[in-house]
């Protein structure tokens, strides 16, 4: 404290002791007098430390160090595609030996393919979806059937005007399909469906609300064509799935073809879910609704999957299904007389499919 005071006295005298004459000499610079001089104590050391402080030097071991489960990734550029490739296989079997109930073995495999393509960057939204699906039953004294067959093909566009809101201007275009020739068993002579026989195709613009996650999808467009494609002429010239039928004489004699394309103006709403409902339950809905609004507005066709995967592990997983679709350019109940011409063409039903079973079950 001494020193302190010691050195203040003695910068004081100093300043007193330059002449007015030695700051005359100096009136060309800017200067500014100093009468105070400002002398600022040591600062105190901390007393109190806080406990999250650590002050003492940090001791680095490597006793509890594990290697690496994964193998080390190098770093990538991002993308803003997120990629998904599935590969299932489910199979329900049945078999019976000396079962004094009776029965009959049975075996019926499916296999699904289903790939993504989806792209997401600040405005813009591309979701590309395909999904390949075949399935076969075999019983004892009986031939193969086919119990599932699917072609669909899906693409949409969207565009929002910021990156906060979950709206997007959309345009959407999908197909719909099978592989091979559908029979109303046991009658394997005459398909009642082949290959783009039907083909429905749709195409149309409207909006789309997507959450950041991208789990549910709500599209609605006013303003839908569908074209439903019969590329079968026997099935054409029958007016199957709502083309115009073959004009004929009375004799059964095709005086106009069948046309294979029938088109529609229409109002579609689609809509997609999944959510785990239990730990290891996940449940995937997707729901088709369309109208026509030149020939029959007011009825809807309906096209609904509900399905349920319980997972048991990475590779085994059980599913319970349901599908539904009802279409009323699809007839059932069809008369003919002795002659062999349609007296009734049918009424459209409800058609209904349920599916149960455990399979394995690959992303790659």
């Amino acid at each position: 404290m001494k020193n302190n005071l010691f050195f203040s006295f003695l910068l004081l005298f100093m300043y007193h002791g330059i002449s007015q004459d030695s700051l005359a000499t100096t009136s060309e610079v800017d200067t500014t007098i100093i009468n105070t001089i400002v002398i600022r104590k040591t600062q105190e050391r901390i007393k109190h430390i806080p406990r999250s402080a650590k002050l003492t030097n940090p001791h680095i071991s490597f006793k509890k160090t594990r290697p690496l489960s994964k193998k080390f990734k190098r770093f990538r550029v991002p993308s803003f595609w997120i990629k998904t490739n599935h590969f299932g296989v489910r199979i329900n079997e049945a078999a019976f030996v000396n079962w004094n109930a009776g029965g009959n073995n049975s075996i019926t495999a499916l296999g699904d393919l289903k790939f993504e393509r989806n792209y997401k960057f600040r405005y813009i939204q591309w979701d590309n979806y395909l999904e390949l699906r075949y399935g076969l039953n075999a019983q004892e004294d009986r031939k193969l059937r086919k119990s599932g067959d699917a072609i669909r093909m899906s693409s949409t566009f969207g565009y929002r005007k910021d990156t906060i809101t979950n709206w997007y201007y959309s345009v959407k275009a999908n197909l719909r399909t099978q592989f091979s020739n559908g029979y109303k068993y046991p009658n394997r002579e005459s398909p009642i469906s082949r290959f783009m026989a039907p083909g429905y195709f749709f195409f149309g613009a409207g909006t789309s609300y997507i959450t950041p996650d991208q789990k549910f999808n709500l599209y609605t467009s006013p303003v839908t064509l569908k074209a439903t494609y019969v590329l079968d002429q026997r099935l054409a010239d029958n007016g199957a799935f709502g083309v115009k039928k073959a004009v004929k004489d009375v004799n059964g004699e095709i005086i106009t073809p069948g046309e294979t394309v029938f088109v529609e103006l229409g109002f579609l709403i689609t809509n997609t879910w999944q959510t785990n409902i239990a730990k290891n339950v996940k449940m995937k809905h997707r729901l088709s609704l369309y109208t026509d609004y030149l020939s029959s507005f007011g009825n809807v066709d309906v096209d609904w999957e509900l399905n349920f995967d319980l997972t048991v592990n990475k590779y085994i997983k059980a599913n319970i299904g349901t599908h539904i679709i009802y279409d009323d350019d699809i007839l059932f109940d069809e008369i003919k007389d002795s002659n062999g011409l349609v007296t009734d063409s049918g009424v459209p039903r409800i058609q209904f499919k349920q599916i149960l079973g455990v399979g394995v079950s690959y992303d790659f």
